[in-house]
């Protein structure tokens, strides 16, 4: 082997093992679903003209090693460089060296040395070395598609745990999906359901296979009455299996939209997939605000019991509807309380924002189903708690107001926090929108972008895009507005703009906060 073949050997394993840490992390993030991490890949090769050149000077240089060896030392510098952005450690969600992800890498590590070995064997091991080093999101593909079937059969036994718990605490179960609103919603069953009944409910976001085997090994116990599980969904089957180990006797879908669309191709499979929920209930509670749940509800009425809620008066078995003061609470006609819009502490700024009207509505509706009473259920009603990072408001250090909505990415929230912020935000400031825009929404997502930044651009005076993903579509659209339009890099870089500009008489809504691992 030549010095330039060998230098040109170590610096291509030294770069495919930078970039496996890249990968890895985004694997990680994307909870190794096969495809996911080639998918980023390619997602940052169009996010700049930096990001799509590298990846062809790499290409050029490993072709060059033909002639040169010494060429595969820049195409590995190019590799271990490549993208600009995304950092090895991460901001949001640092690489957790987990025992699957150790498993993984050693995948993924083999994979690789294998390509270089057959390189070396071949007499071209720097052109080898640099070919792997690009390729590595390939071989993390491959690595995530390998491991699947070895992780689905070793995770078999803490899901028959978690069944055999189930059936020896015998819980009452209530399931919830639904494409925004899940964990919102659970919240408030949780809340309403627990002045009768002793109730555990999923923690944070732990909504598939793993997720939820382990909150029932973990903490579901004796005495326990009711369960809340909530589930997610990627695709069809999968909801199906999370009810053969957890059956529910109350399901609950919160809503149909074109959340993971770029998954699951049309907002009907993603209403055929979250109805899976429903097939082993004894109660379904539907949001009929939603057409495709209205047509649900009357398709599962000779099936099992239906109770329909909905945010117009009379317009379901449970309705949660604006009046002065407030929101007004009513089933089978009767008012069951008025949740009163929240005094602002200091004149300005809400101690509380009021409850989402259509999780409230489902919520009421499983707590009336489990039996709590319409005195306690009412008492309750007045003090449900907002869900973290979901439009919730505080003060900044220099006096500004912040709307927290970083753990919303539908059309219909965003909608709704820019309503938020209208309505509260002080008259004469400046009203600031962060956003680095919506993902997952498949041939939708610039058009619903372009729409949100539309109407942001209408209620803001400042809008803020964060980010390189949607940049275009949200630049489109606030040009049909007055707002002045800023572009940063980084979340970072948007909250020290905020900090930077915003004063006691100001507003600023943070309306989704994406991942690092999105350029």
């Amino acid at each position: 082997m030549t010095p330039g073949s060998a230098v040109g050997l170590a610096a291509g394993s030294i770069a495919a093992g930078v970039g496996g840490l890249r990968w890895l992390r985004v694997a990680q993030r994307e909870h190794y679903l096969p495809g996911s991490v080639t998918r980023f890949a390619l997602r940052w090769a169009r996010s700049s003209p930096l990001n799509g050149g590298l990846p062809v000077a790499g290409v050029a240089l490993t072709g060059a090693t033909a002639a040169t060896p010494w060429a595969g030392v820049g195409a590995a510098a190019v590799v271990a460089a490549w993208p600009a952005g995304l950092g090895l450690r991460g901001r949001t969600s640092r690489l957790a060296w987990t025992r699957r992800m150790r498993t993984l890498a050693g995948v993924a590590g083999v994979l690789e040395a294998a390509g270089i070995a057959g390189g070396a064997v071949a007499g071209a091991p720097a052109t080898a070395a640099a070919a792997g080093a690009l390729l590595v999101p390939l071989a993390v593909d491959a690595a995530c598609a390998i491991t699947a079937p070895v992780e689905r059969r070793l995770g078999a036994r803490y899901v028959r745990s978690a069944a055999s718990r189930l059936r020896s605490v015998r819980p009452t179960v209530v399931a919830i999906t639904g494409s925004y609103g899940k964990t919102t919603t659970k919240g408030y069953v949780a809340h309403l359901v627990s002045a009768a009944r002793t109730v555990v409910a999923t923690p944070r976001s732990f909504n598939n296979r793993a997720g939820l085997a382990r909150s029932v090994n973990e903490n579901l116990g004796v005495g326990t009455e009711v369960f809340v599980a909530e589930m997610g969904t990627y695709g069809k089957g999968e909801i199906a299996e999370l009810c053969s180990f957890i059956p529910p006797d109350v399901s609950v879908i919160t809503a149909i939209g074109p959340v993971h669309l770029e998954r699951m191709g049309s907002e009907d499979a993603i209403a055929e997939a979250k109805s899976e929920i429903l097939e082993k209930a004894r109660v379904a509670v539907l949001n009929v605000d939603d057409s495709r749940l209205a047509a649900i509800a009357e398709a599962e009425r000779s099936r099992r019991k239906v109770v329909t809620c909905s945010t117009r008066r009379g317009g379901g078995d449970v309705t949660v509807h604006r009046a002065d003061g407030g929101l007004v609470v009513e089933a089978g006609g009767d008012v069951i309380a008025t949740v009163a819009d929240p005094p602002r502490g200091d004149g300005r700024v809400p101690d509380r924002l009021p409850p989402m009207a259509s999780n409230l509505a489902c919520a009421v509706a499983v707590a009336l189903e489990l039996g709590v009473p319409r005195p306690a259920l009412a008492e309750r009603l007045s003090t449900v708690p907002p869900a973290p990072n979901r439009l919730t408001a505080t003060t900044g250090a220099k006096g500004f107001l912040i709307l927290d909505d970083t753990y919303n990415s539908n059309p219909a929230g965003c909608r709704a926090a820019l309503e938020t912020l209208e309505a509260i935000a002080p008259a004469g400031g400046r009203r600031v929108v962060v956003t680095p825009g919506m993902v997952e929404l498949g041939r939708r997502q610039y058009d619903e972008n372009r729409e949100f930044a539309r109407q942001a651009a209408a209620v803001a005076t400042h809008l803020v895009i964060v980010g390189r993903v949607n940049r275009r579509a949200l630049l489109d659209g606030s040009s049909e507005g007055a707002a002045q339009v800023v572009t940063v890099g980084t979340r970072q870089e948007a909250v020290a703009w905020v900090k930077d500009h915003l004063g006691p008489a100001d507003a600023v809504l943070y309306e989704n906060d994406l991942p690092d691992h999105y350029p």
